[in-house]
């Protein structure tokens, strides 16, 4: 198996977790090394059961980190180069696994190439690296007008973004997300991910794909996983509005994807308010968490939802601001409320670890209601069944019958049935697996 297969990242946003000024530092200011913090919480992040360290933006960018105005050089408010290869070797010697985040499908204004091509018009020499629209306006992501979009058609960008990557993955990285994957021609990716891998055969290359044809991304693209917002949004939504069946349907969406790719799965990252401030009713938190960690995929924690954080994002100016909060410097300074769910993780990582087989599993609906659901995952002989009750009476569930042993929740067994609380959930093993 590739070493992505065994990876569960944990998610860090570099600059809301040390803490860094809101915009880039004066030119000429001496870079502040912030983070070497980050290692002071690997072996919080080992603990947890992960051994991957996913960082968002650490290049030079003028504000949030996805404005960057340089690929080759860390933003100086984190510190500079030295500071990340020392926490890339600090991940590698407990044997978590670096990820970077490229920003690949826009650039800050003052990216220096797009102030040369604002300077010297069609003379200049990276006048072929933007795109023009309609109105003569150079294009930017998403209406952002601080966002400048790059013109992926152009040999010279090509050669740009394979270069950064190969750079980075030259000082110990170990693959790239791909900011934006979703608004950028596959036959770019395909492009920059031939000529990675020619030099680098065991990086691992995630999109981040919130609409459009998954598979696509992956197979024409030359990706190895994408995003999976499908599930994401079924699992929240679902608990949500007491309907189950909309769950159950995207497993089936799921399990198709399963038979061509491993999809990238998660409850939270920087972009989307806090799974427990998304939830209704925090019991589901367990319920979430819980399929997350019994269906295929190579799952993520944004860091802090482990711990039950909360945070809305709101679409305004600093509206990210409440889901990329500071951290404190050493994990001692958590609040104390947040350490059960951190265990149930720790429960609940361990089982797909025991698991490995997890990870490209297909879910079988047994049993479903609005508010009860049964599914089992399995390989060979060795199955888990998974079962949830997010009502308010107590239910019997109807499982595949076979020598079941619950190892998680709560509940009353037998071989072909299982009773659950209000807002209960079961996970049971038959076969090799118990």
């Amino acid at each position: 198996m590739e070493w992505s297969t065994h990876a569960i990242w944990w998610h860090v946003y570099p600059l809301g977790f040390v803490g860094a000024e809101r915009e880039a530092l004066s030119p000429g200011s001496p870079a502040v090394s912030r983070l070497p913090k980050l290692a002071g919480w690997l072996d919080y992040l080992v603990e947890l059961g992960c051994n991957g360290l996913a960082l968002g933006p650490v290049f030079a960018s003028e504000t949030h980190g996805y404005d960057t105005v340089d690929h080759f050089r860390i933003d100086g408010r984190l510190g500079d180069e030295d500071d990340l290869v020392r926490l890339i070797e600090q991940s590698h010697a407990r044997g978590v696994r670096v990820l970077l985040d490229g920003v690949f499908n826009h650039v800050g204004r003052g990216f220096p190439a797009f102030e040369d091509v604002l300077k010297h018009g069609s003379d200049s020499r990276f006048a072929s690296w933007f795109q023009v629209d309609s109105d003569g306006d150079y294009r930017t992501f998403e209406g952002h007008d601080r966002l400048v979009v790059l013109n992926h058609d152009a040999p010279a960008v090509v050669d740009y973004v394979s270069d950064v990557m190969s750079h980075w993955l030259d000082r110990g990285v170990d693959g790239w997300r791909l900011d934006a994957a979703y608004t950028v021609p596959v036959s770019f990716w395909h492009q920059v991910t031939t000529r990675v891998r020619a030099r680098h055969p065991g990086a691992w290359f995630v999109g981040e794909v919130i609409h459009g044809e998954y598979g696509a991304f992956v197979q024409d693209g030359g990706l190895d996983s994408v995003t999976q917002y499908e599930l994401w949004k079924a699992i929240w939504s679902s608990l949500n509005d007491h309907n189950l069946h909309e769950l159950s349907w995207t497993l089936g969406r799921h399990n198709a994807l399963l038979g061509t790719f491993t999809p990238q799965t998660f409850l939270g990252n920087h972009d989307v308010t806090r799974i427990a401030s998304r939830l209704d009713d925090e019991r589901h938190l367990e319920h979430a968490l819980v399929v997350l960690l019994t269906v295929g995929g190579v799952p993520s924690v944004y860091a802090g939802d482990e711990q039950a954080f909360r945070g809305i994002k709101e679409e305004r100016e600093g509206g990210d601001d409440a889901i990329r909060p500071a951290f404190p410097d050493t994990p001692d300074g958590l609040a104390v409320d947040g350490w059960g769910y951190y265990r149930l993780h720790q429960l609940l990582i361990g089982l797909r670890r025991r698991h490995p087989w997890l990870v490209s599993s297909r879910a079988t609906v047994h049993a479903l209601t609005n508010t009860s659901i049964v599914y089992t995952v399995g390989e060979g002989e060795e199955w888990l069944a998974v079962a949830l009750n997010i009502g308010e009476q107590p239910v019997d569930l109807g499982l595949p019958t076979a020598d079941w042993q619950r190892v998680a929740g709560t509940g009353e067994l037998t071989a072909d049935l299982v009773t659950l609380p209000p807002a209960g959930w079961s996970i049971a093993v038959a076969g090799s697996a118990g």
